[in-house]
Parts: structure tokens; sequence; C-alpha cells
């Protein structure tokens, strides 16, 4: 066992369907937590050279075949810059709250493609995952997710949740009334609210 200082949870956002394909929808920096809940999710991850995320991807695509899995989850990992290593934490079984920020980099709905996957359409033949690899999305041509290389995004999304704490009863999770909130959107930056 070691302390791993400086090191980060980057996580892989993934997609199975029943016929063993797995996409990668890149993936997401989540290191800022607190009481075990994400506060900000980066993506694309900025720590990680685009290389060695991609071998995360991989490692994650692998171990999604190698059970069979289908529908959408996420492999998180734990990353040490300074040896740029990865190592293994969970495999969430679900669709998390941080999908808008992989469908805002990639263009995948995420929610419709578990619909898509639920009604036996292969990955290779939704078009936003073809999309995501720079296909047409009317043609269904094989798509070999481990090795075909997809279209880096030129977009980064950085999703931030607002937590209520009591900073007079050791900063205990409270529940709050907002008074005022306002999002400074622009053509290349918005936001939006969700409960």
């Amino acid at each position: 066992m070691q302390l791993c200082t400086g090191a980060r949870h980057l996580e892989v956002q993934l997609v199975g369907d029943e016929y063993g394909s797995v996409v990668a929808l890149i993936g997401r920096d989540c290191s800022t937590q607190r009481r075990f809940q994400k506060i900000f999710e980066e993506g694309p991850p900025t720590i990680a050279t685009k290389e060695d995320f991609r071998e995360a991807e991989k490692a994650a695509q692998r171990l999604a075949m190698s059970v069979g899995y289908r529908g959408a989850g996420t492999v998180e990992y734990l990353y040490k810059p300074d040896s740029r290593g990865f190592y293994f934490l969970e495999l969430n079984p679900r669709l998390q709250v941080e999908h808008p920020v992989t469908e805002g980099i990639t263009g995948v709905n995420v929610p419709a493609l578990q619909l898509q996957i639920g009604m036996g359409i292969p990955l290779q033949r939704v078009p936003d995952v073809r999309r995501f690899y720079g296909l047409a999305p009317e043609e269904d041509s094989r798509i070999d997710f481990l090795n075909d290389a997809y279209v880096y995004p030129s977009k980064h999304v950085i999703a931030a949740r607002i937590t209520a704490e009591n900073p007079d009863d050791a900063f205990r999770p409270t529940s709050g009334k907002i008074e005022r909130i306002r999002f400074q959107s622009t053509p290349n930056v918005w936001g939006y609210f969700s409960i």
C-alpha cells in the first residue's frame, strides 16, 4: 500500500451493446469532491495526455467486453500524473449524474443511446455514435471501437454542483433556499440548472 499524493479521479464513460461492442465516450476528471460527492466534473480530462487516456479507455473497454457489459456505465480510475499510471477503482453499472459533460464534448445523447441499445440496435448503427467517429450517420459500416480513432472533441465542458452546508454545524449538509442565480451564457459558454 502506498500514499498517492497528487492523484486524480478520472472516469471513462462506456456504453456496451448486446453484440459485444463497447464504445468509450471519452471521460471526465472528477477529482474535486467533498463528502464523497463530485463538485466539479471536467471533460475531456487535461491532466493525462490524449495517448495515456486512450490506453485507459481501451482497458475499460476490454473489461466491459470481458463481462458482456450492456448499457451505460463508468469505469473509474485513480490516476498518478507523476508516473502516468492508471489504477482501477470501480465499474459503476449505471448512467451517472455527470453524463451531460460527456454529452457536451461528444455530441452523443447518452440516455437516448441507452434506449437504442435496449431496443437491440448495434452501436455502429447509432447516428450519434457514427458522428462521434466522423462517419456518415445514415450508413452502417463496421466500427472497431478498440482500434478506430474517434474525432477528438474541440469542446471542453466543466460542470459544477451547488451544495448547501451549514457552517455553524460543522458544515453538515442542509436544505436551503436559493435567493438568486444568474448564468452568464454566450454561444460558447452556457449554464443550466437542474434539480
